[in-house]
């Protein structure tokens, strides 16, 4: 399970924030002026001394080290088998690659109590630093304001992204006799290049608290003009992180605000009253048919995680009082997100939105398999 921080209330996660953003520094660094060292468990980056600041070494975390192998074209798992066996070899050829790379990196690092700094990512110095702290600032002040009421459900920082989930205490709604939903907002962002910054619209089975993304959804690339000089380094400032930003932060502002709107949450109850009338003839053969549809995302092993989310769905509000709907199996998916990493979350989420929204003879598919 991935390393991360959960926090139920916007003011723990703002805590949370802060925290984090306070021990951040970033670098640009020439990687032909980038030391390597380790064993067979660990890899530092090591900056040499310039400009009154001291040597640094770098601890990759697991996110880094894979970033590194990759922009090296070297296979991640090639990469740590290399590690795990010829550690001296192993980083002999990284330092041997990053001289030869030739180009400015961006090392966004972290220090830990201890003093010591965390490397956790090393990324094209192109990439947009639109951080966790300008995120917030770019989306909190309208949606605590916005009339619509909204709730932190849960908030997550890993080593990859940052997922709020917020829901509506007065847009609600029910598309059948005890289903009662509720609007819902997903914001993502990740520090560390895994992942654009983006809005999502969701909508919240409340018996259950399962989220179900629907197709609204805005995303912002990472992706600037690359702002490192042909010196071999300079530490970036607060002003060359924000000189950027402002209209983005503008971009989620309207973003938010629009997926406010209960038309489109309407949309998404007809929808649902629609997929509640649309029944299934053999559950079981449903999921299996379900994971072959997105073999893509769903592996054969998570076919037991969706039935047990159809069994939870069975069994609540709404969904108790008949027979299995196409309804029933967009929840018994969405439940599946309860048993994943927050890095995971989203996908399931996703997955259900897509579901509901099936082409007629996809869904015919999945509502007569036997």
């Amino acid at each position: 399970m991935s390393n991360y921080t959960t926090a139920t209330t916007l003011e723990d996660l703002l805590v949370q924030v802060k925290d984090q953003s306070a021990r951040n520094q970033d670098y640009i660094w020439h990687s032909s002026a980038m030391d390597v060292q380790g064993d067979k468990n660990s890899t530092q980056i090591i900056i040499e001394q310039d400009r009154g600041v001291p040597t640094q070494k770098l601890q990759a975390n697991d996110l880094a080290f894979d970033q590194i192998n990759q922009g090296l074209k070297i296979d991640v798992r090639t990469g740590r088998r290399l590690r795990e066996t010829t550690p001296d070899q192993y980083h002999a050829l990284v330092r041997s690659q990053l001289e030869h790379h030739n180009r400015n990196k961006l090392l966004r690092t972290r220090a830990q109590s201890d003093g010591s700094l965390v490397l956790r990512a090393m990324l094209s110095d192109r990439y947009k630093t639109f951080d966790h702290s300008d995120m917030l600032m770019a989306t909190l002040p309208s949606l605590i304001e916005d009339d619509a009421r909204w709730k932190l459900v849960r908030g997550d920082i890993t080593e990859r992204a940052m997922y709020i989930q917020m829901k509506s205490e007065v847009i609600t709604g029910a598309p059948a006799v005890g289903d009662v939903m509720a609007l819902g907002l997903r914001l993502s962002n990740s520090e560390t290049g895994c992942g654009s910054v983006q809005v999502a619209q969701l909508i919240w089975t409340l018996a259950c608290l399962n989220g179900m993304q629907t197709g609204n959804a805005s995303r912002s690339a990472h992706l600037t003009s690359a702002r490192a000089d042909t010196d071999t380094w300079e530490i970036l400032s607060g002003e060359a992180k924000d000189a950027d930003n402002h209209a983005l932060a503008l971009k989620l502002r309207d973003t938010v605000t629009s997926y406010a709107s209960t038309d489109s949450f309407d949309q998404v109850l007809t929808a649902m009253a629609e997929a509640h009338e649309q029944p299934v003839a053999n559950p079981a053969a449903a999921v299996n048919q379900i994971q072959k549809q997105f073999k893509t995302v769903i592996g054969k092993a998570d076919t037991d995680l969706i039935l047990d989310g159809l069994m939870q769905t069975v069994q609540q509000a709404g969904y108790n009082s008949g027979g299995v709907s196409r309804a029933t199996m967009v929840n018994a998916l969405t439940a599946v997100a309860h048993k994943k990493d927050p890095d995971e979350k989203p996908i399931w989420e996703k997955l259900g939105g897509e579901l509901l929204t099936l082409k007629p003879s996809e869904w015919s598919l999945i509502a007569a398999a036997a």
